[in-house]
């Protein structure tokens, strides 16, 4: 089971009240309302007075974790659930908020905040705390904070396991395993200087390893640089071990994520920050691209919280979560349309894309692969966006998309999850069944039909096609991590909710994390990696 905070997670106290008397009525009076099942105690209760028990109602809505909208929905239907219910340590709070206030207390980046730094957040989510436990439900779903998670990185690999350990394996001449050497590993190591501290995301560039702490606390290695170019001269040194990044000490960051040229990482109170790749304010600031402090993206989202954050090549998505609902905001590089704006021109600032408001789709999940972007809706829809070469976009050709476009080949599958990387586009159904399409370069999509698991293993894929081989595990797929890099041979990742981790697609470099026969460079089927992530 994924653990959801640092350490054993304390029971939800019951709060102590004087209960309330129950009215004195008529034995007709009784009958009558023994028919009837009153929640508040102004009206004559019935069998069951919620009222006289407030405190066990508490209790009840906190244990079953219940979504947001459900406590709105009860604080609409019945008073009992809108009035103050005169507990600690808010007598003016309703069962309803104290119930979202209690299940935010669960989360590792939100218990550990002072009581100014919760309010603040409540009133940058819009002044409840449902709306508070809404941000913090919707960045668990899609970053996957605080569980366990695979990331492909370009040519080597991070696996996080749910109790906040790292592995790491494949391409080391940066250190970006992490290990103290420059050795490649191609069978899973612990990352044991890493050892009393709990890892809830990670991060993975071209040479360039990050991890977040339950702390908030961000530690790097491999090239030390925060904006150098996949293939760059600047950025000789090299860092073997994790070590802090001293800048950020002052940040709780909770994601991370790294693009060509510029790094990004998202504060626990939704601001975005930025390093380098600044030059001609491409991300709102004049910066070096080997700046090392972090600059915090202005416009729009300065006041708007986000809970996703995904960077592509020279440019970044954001998921912003407001009380009117979620949205996207894009920033920098504008080429084949990746913006989602309908031109391909950059945006300095970062730019709500309007294209969600036509469609009547609510994004839950952003992935930004490399020239191009995805996104799932709250009702499963895919859309996509940005340059359609190899049939990436999933829309049946290869033209370019400069706007949001619904993924048609798949209405009849609700999705939870989406991943994109250099031409290439995973969906996770909510049935556990995985989605592929766009190009078929190193067996990375998983369509391998043959006798012999060869056949198709490289063909380019325009629409989206079930991927048989993850069918045949038995496993109930959860994630999808692919390689998200121009210039390495792509590996996919798929993760079960048992916590097992298959692998597939480039293993030159040893970031499959299974052991190669002879001159294989590459596995076309989904190989269980010796890993237990549960």
């Amino acid at each position: 089971m994924d653990a959801t905070t640092s350490g054993a997670t304390p029971s939800i106290p019951f709060h102590t009240i004087v209960d309330q008397p129950l009215s004195l009525v008529s034995p007709l009076q009784q009958t009558f309302h023994r028919l009837q099942r009153h929640c508040f105690g102004d009206s004559t209760p019935g069998e069951f007075p919620l009222a006289a028990n407030p405190s066990i109602v508490l209790h009840v809505l906190t244990a079953c974790d219940l979504d947001p909208q459900d406590l709105a929905n009860l604080e609409a239907t019945c008073t009992f659930f809108r009035k103050p219910a005169n507990f600690a340590p808010d007598f003016e709070l309703s069962i309803s908020e104290l119930a979202a206030l209690d299940m935010c207390e669960k989360r590792a980046i939100f218990k550990h905040m002072t009581m100014e730094e919760k309010e603040y957040l409540k009133e940058l989510c819009g002044g409840s705390w449902k709306l508070v436990l809404r941000y913090l439900l919707a960045g668990e779903a899609c970053c996957r904070r605080e569980k366990s998670q695979a990331i492909a990185g370009p040519g080597h690999s991070i696996a996080v396991t749910s109790s906040g350990a790292v592995y790491s394996f494949g391409s080391n001449s940066s250190g970006q395993l992490g290990h103290g050497t420059l050795e490649e590993e191609w069978r899973p190591r612990l990352i044991r200087s890493l050892q009393g501290i709990r890892i809830i995301q990670a991060a993975a560039g071209a040479g360039r390893t990050m991890l977040i702490s339950d702390a908030g606390q961000v530690y790097a290695f491999g090239k030390d640089s925060f904006g150098e170019a996949e293939y760059g001269v600047q950025g000789s040194k090299v860092v073997t071990t994790p070590q802090m990044v001293e800048s950020l000490k002052g940040i709780y960051v909770v994601q991370a994520a790294i693009g060509n040229f510029f790094t990004a990482v998202l504060s626990r109170e939704g601001r975005v920050y930025t390093f380098s790749w600044g030059n001609e304010t491409k991300l709102g600031h004049q910066t070096e691209p080997n700046d090392r402090e972090p600059h915090l993206l202005l416009g729009p989202l300065e006041n708007i919280p986000v809970v996703q954050i995904a960077a592509g090549y020279c440019y970044l998505l954001a998921l912003a979560c407001q009380p009117s609902g979620m949205s996207v905001y894009t920033v920098g590089c504008g080429l084949g349309g990746k913006l989602g704006h309908g031109t391909r021109t950059d945006e300095r600032y970062p730019r709500l894309i309007e294209q969600f408001r036509t469609l009547n789709l609510q994004p839950v999940v952003v992935a930004a692969g490399a020239w191009h972007a995805a996104v799932v809706g709250r009702d499963g829809r895919v859309c996509t966006w940005g340059w359609g070469r190899y049939g990436c976009l999933g829309h049946g050709n290869e033209e370019c998309e400069s706007v949001p476009k619904v993924v048609e080949a798949l209405s009849n599958v609700k999705a939870v999850h989406v991943a994109t990387g250099d031409y290439t586009t995973f969906v996770v159904a909510d049935t556990g069944d995985v989605y592929s399409f766009g190009c078929g370069e190193s067996s990375s999509l998983g369509h391998s039909t043959g006798v012999d698991g060869q056949a198709n293993r490289h063909i380019n894929v325009l629409s989206p096609e079930l991927v048989t081989s993850l069918k045949k595990i038995n496993e109930r797929v959860v994630q999808i991590s692919l390689t998200n890099s121009i210039y390495w041979n792509a590996h996919t990742f798929a993760l079960t909710d048992s916590g097992k981790l298959y692998a597939f697609g480039a293993a030159d470099k040893g970031q499959l994390g299974i052991e190669l026969v002879g001159q294989e460079n590459e596995r076309g089927t989904p190989e269980h990696v010796d890993i237990d992530l549960s």
